[in-house]
C-alpha cells in the first residue's frame, strides 16, 4: 500500500470515528477517559496541535467544533450530564494509577 492510500484510509477511519462519537452523544467524555484514556476534548487538542505543527492556526474552540460537530457549549448543554460519584471515583483511580 502506498502512503497516499494509507493516508486516505486513515482519514476515512478518523471521519468514521468522529461520526460515531457525534452519534453516540450518550457516551460521556468522563467514561471515555476512564476506559480509553482520551475523550473528545483530547481529540480537539490533538487536532489543534497537529494543525499548528503544519503552520496552520486552528484554535481549541474551532477544533472542538470539528470534533463535536457543533460548538462545545451547545453539545455540553444538550448532552453532558453531571458526573456520578462512581465516575469521579473511577477517574480519580485512573489518575492515581497513571493510566490517564
Amino acid at each position: 500500500m502506498n502512503e497516499q492510500t494509507k493516508t486516505e484510509i486513515e482519514a476515512a477511519i478518523f471521519r468514521r470515528l468522529l461520526n460515531h462519537l457525534q452519534v453516540r452523544s450518550d457516551v460521556q467524555n468522563i467514561d471515555l477517559m476512564i476506559l480509553a484514556g482520551f475523550c473528545r476534548n483530547c481529540l480537539a487538542k490533538w487536532y489543534s496541535t497537529e494543525a499548528q505543527e503544519r503552520g496552520l492556526t486552528v484554535d481549541y474552540a474551532t477544533a472542538q467544533e470539528s470534533i463535536y460537530g457543533m460548538p462545545y457549549s451547545e453539545w455540553k448543554q444538550k448532552f453532558q450530564t453531571e458526573a456520578t460519584p462512581g465516575q469521579l471515583a473511577a477517574m480519580a483511580e485512573t489518575q492515581r494509577s497513571g493510566t490517564e
